[in-house]
């Protein structure tokens, strides 16, 4: 991508995610390393993630449309915890808006804990085999 083809929202974006960048790099290391920054930058400023910044956190959204439900899935977050549980509501309402059903996230096992109060628990657990080369 090229920063002269960016338009201003764009530049905006990729300005915002240079500086929250410290909150959410280290969270791309409890989530397998499937991404790399570079490739959350490019899914904010293509439209593909949500960016959800407060001075302290950020989180990185996207969807899961599934045949019968749509969910807003919280794919990254990081930095002060009450800054992102400060923007429960706001992001429940933007995932009604777009038609979904609720909201799901992966994350470490303390996250259920410390979101229990906004109606997170456990739904399953995620098995994963040992990495192998295709």
């Amino acid at each position: 991508m090229y920063f002269s083809s960016l338009n201003e929202q764009q530049i905006h974006l990729v300005t915002e995610m240079a500086r929250v960048r410290p909150f959410l790099e280290p969270a791309l290391d409890y989530g397998g390393r499937t991404h790399n920054y570079t490739d959350i930058v490019n899914g904010v400023v293509a439209g593909r993630f949500h960016l959800w910044p407060t001075d302290g956190s950020a989180m990185i959204t996207e969807f899961h449309d599934y045949p019968l439900k749509k969910y807003l899935h919280i794919f990254l977050a990081g930095g002060d915890l009450d800054e992102i549980k400060g923007n429960h509501d706001m992001v429940v309402d933007f995932a009604k808006a777009m038609g979904c059903v609720g909201l799901t996230l992966t994350g470490r096992p303390g996250w259920i804990k410390a979101l229990a109060d906004l109606g997170f628990g456990a739904d399953g657990l995620r098995y994963v085999t040992k990495e192998f080369t295709p």
